[in-house]
């Protein structure tokens, strides 16, 4: 659906985009994240047709952005970080003067009241816009983005200014729309990216320096695959039992946690998982276990610790990756997207 290949864009001398390709299939969400002034906003400006770039060549399902640029634009919607909303208009004037301006062949009606209950601004189609919430005008605007019902979605900080029910709300809508669009959603909520995004792209300094799931990239920097396991029991006896089960490497005692209960920290043998083979053997010891969990690495600690390496080259080795390896398509991580039963149309959003 969209494809980046050797991608560079300059302002003067400064180079804000460095030969960057990915590519991301519908259906797809992916996460794009880096530090400010990275580049990510740029590659998302370049994609929608905002911005020109040096060199490269980017497509959206199939469409030259440079050679086709309106047919390419017709597939886009994009919530910028700031929606550049006209406040002096009601909200459903507003949505009516997008609708217009895109050109939309949708009955209008219809269609831009569906758009409002999706993100929930029905309640308020006959306000002006500046005298809403920060909230409601972020939403006006991911309305604004979906309407004409677009194959893919450029969402920069959709949920800023939201209260948590709201950023709730918006989440499960950008999940629902995931299944059918194509979505590249930018924030600074660490969060949600790891909560929405199958897939997430991390850019430093003009260049990416990891394309995979958060999953993987959390496996790639661990230190190990070790478990925490807090359990009701004697110590000793504890420690003897575990150790003895298939595929643990070695057991260690954290100490005493609570009433009777002590953690233990669980070693597989390589890349073993022994998590089912813990559990039963406790069970089946007659003690009980209060809790169990793994030291996987959080997406913030991965996003921290690639963009604090010292330079993207540092980076990737730290992922065990060459610089070629993120710009080949055939390492790119795909995604299954699970297709909804009995599902006939291409969208939630009703023409």
């Amino acid at each position: 659906m969209i494809e980046v290949k050797s991608l560079s864009k300059k302002y003067g001398s400064y180079l804000a985009v460095d030969d960057v390709s990915f590519s991301i299939e519908k259906g797809e969400v992916v996460g794009f994240l880096g530090p400010n002034g990275a580049g990510k906003s740029t590659i998302m400006n370049i994609i929608t047709g905002y911005l020109s770039f040096t060199k490269g060549n980017v497509s959206v399902d199939g469409i030259d952005v440079i050679d086709n640029p309106e047919a390419a634009k017709k597939r886009i919607g994009y919530l910028p970080e700031i929606p550049p909303l006209y406040t002096d208009m009601k909200v459903k004037e507003y949505l009516y003067f997008i609708y217009d301006l895109k050109k939309v062949k949708f009955p209008k009606a219809p269609h831009i009241n569906e758009i409002m209950r999706l993100v929930k601004i029905d309640n308020v189609s006959n306000r002006l816009i500046k005298n809403l919430s920060k909230g409601y005008r972020q939403r006006v605007g991911f309305a604004g983005a979906l309407v004409g019902n677009p194959d893919v979605l450029i969402l920069d900080e959709p949920t800023v200014g939201l209260d948590p029910k709201q950023i709730i709300e918006i989440r499960n809508l950008i999940s629902r729309l995931g299944k059918n669009h194509t979505i590249i959603l930018s924030s600074h909520i660490l969060s949600e990216i790891q909560a929405v995004c199958e897939r997430v792209i991390i850019i430093n300094k003009g260049q990416i320096i990891a394309d995979d799931t958060p999953d993987n990239l959390a496996r790639k920097l661990s230190y190990d695959t070790s478990l925490v396991a807090r359990i009701v029991c004697d110590e000793k006896d504890m420690i003897s039992t575990l150790s003895g089960i298939d595929g643990v490497s070695s057991v260690t005692s954290l100490g005493k946690k609570e009433n009777g209960a002590y953690d233990f920290n669980i070693v597989p043998e390589g890349d073993k998982d022994v998590r089912a083979a813990v559990f039963n053997k406790v069970k089946e010891s007659g003690k009980t276990m209060l809790s169990f969990s793994s030291d996987a690495v959080s997406l913030e600690q991965i996003f921290l610790r690639l963009t604090e390496a010292g330079d993207n080259e540092a980076a990737r080795k730290i992922l065990g990756i060459s610089k070629d390896d993120n710009n080949s398509a055939d390492t790119a991580a795909q995604t299954q997207i699970e297709e909804s039963e009995g599902e006939n149309s291409d969208s939630d959003i009703q023409a």
